[in-house]
């Protein structure tokens, strides 16, 4: 049987520890996640002018998250908070890739940043600083290790994360400070923190477009797995 390609978006580093070059990176276990539900990972170097060709061989797209945000102007910003950080040919390249994917109705699957990127090229916004606009808020940047959940999240019931999950609540790491605010148009939203943060989105009338703003790779609760066997099964 042939096991589906999927394609996993890379971060990209100046020179400097692992290499005194320019090097990309990903960890681990977002391509153990996918060979382990049945697909075969491959990782995209950022190439923004290639990314139809990339799609003409994959199918399915994973848009992994970095310690950087999505540039404001992107959706329409003309302020950029103090605490923004960019990587503008590594958004350059998602953005592309992740418009050709969901034009095509390709299996995209947003993670952590990956799922603001989602909701932007949707046509949505973010949050730039979540301590600055939500009164009350969790610590999103958990002070706990990433294998280990930092908070949980309430399910949408009647939505495509509920069916695949199963679940009305999630136990979930948190590794973030901005976060979705307007939906874009198409999305609703799956899930959500109790300082009612947005943490997942998805487009309807699409096979498969999930975003969740945790760390499914980790593993941590049950519908982690679940989460990415339905996304290998899409692009099957």
């Amino acid at each position: 049987m042939r096991r589906p390609l999927i394609g996993i978006t890379l971060d990209s580093e100046p020179p400097g520890g692992y290499s005194k070059f320019p090097w990309y990176a990903v960890r681990e276990n977002y391509c153990d996640i996918v060979a382990d539900h049945g697909g075969l990972p491959v990782s995209l170097p950022h190439e923004p002018d290639r990314t139809a060709d990339y799609l003409d061989r994959l199918d399915g797209l994973i848009v992994t998250g970095g310690a950087f945000d999505v540039d404001p102007a992107l959706f329409g910003d003309g302020v950029r908070h103090a605490t923004v950080t960019t990587k503008d040919r590594r958004t350059a390249f998602e953005f592309a890739i992740t418009r050709g994917a969901v034009d095509r109705d390709m299996p995209v699957l947003g993670i952590c940043g990956g799922q603001q990127l989602l909701n932007v090229v949707l046509g949505g916004t973010l949050i730039q600083h979540i301590p600055d606009e939500i009164a009350n808020a969790l610590a999103h940047e958990q002070a706990n290790p990433r294998n280990e959940p930092g908070h949980t999240v309430r399910i949408v019931p009647g939505t495509l994360l509920h069916r695949i999950t199963g679940a009305a609540e999630m136990s979930v790491n948190s590794a973030h400070h901005q976060a979705v605010k307007q939906v874009a148009p198409g999305a609703v939203v799956d899930a959500t923190a109790p300082d009612g943060v947005i943490e997942g989105i998805e487009a309807t009338g699409k096979r498969f477009c999930l975003g969740v703003q945790w760390h499914p790779e980790f593993a941590i609760d049950p519908g982690d797995a679940r989460i990415v066997a339905a996304f290998i099964d899409a692009a099957g």
